[in-house]
């Protein structure tokens, strides 16, 4: 049971920061090897995107083999790290990318597994009409 006090612990947020930034990185570079780093090694890890979605963490890996590196930038907006105790936190942002008008959408739950650190255990992204 989570008691409010363990709520947004700042040093949790502030890892999570971090490695969100790291990960942000290594997305618009196409770094395939970094990002694949920061997915959980298990067959229950779970990734959907625009027009896709995997299952198990060889299925994250074989999908990010065939992304292209990105020919576009993205501005992040309202990025909200949510952490609930030490070891479970929800990251999410919203984007805009250089080559649409739409709004993208980004969520990643990460938990911290023993012996292994923090790991995204599940990403969705997606893209909406926006007339913002």
């Amino acid at each position: 049971m989570i008691h409010d006090a363990e709520v947004n612990l700042p040093e949790v947020q502030r890892e999570l920061r971090a490695l969100f930034e790291v990960y942000e990185a290594a997305l618009m570079r196409n770094d395939v090897a970094a990002l694949g780093r920061f997915f959980w090694d298990h067959e229950a890890a779970t990734r959907y995107g625009f027009a896709d979605w995997q299952h198990g963490a060889q299925s994250i890996a074989d999908y990010r083999a065939t992304v292209p590196a990105p020919n576009f930038t993205r501005t992040l907006h309202e990025l909200r790290i949510s952490s609930f105790g030490r070891d479970f936190a929800v990251v999410q942002t919203q984007f805009r990318r250089s080559d649409t008008h739409k709004l993208g959408l980004q969520s990643q739950t990460w938990v911290r597994i023993a012996g292994v650190g923090w790991k995204i255990v599940a990403a969705h992204v997606s893209l909406i009409d926006s007339t913002e």
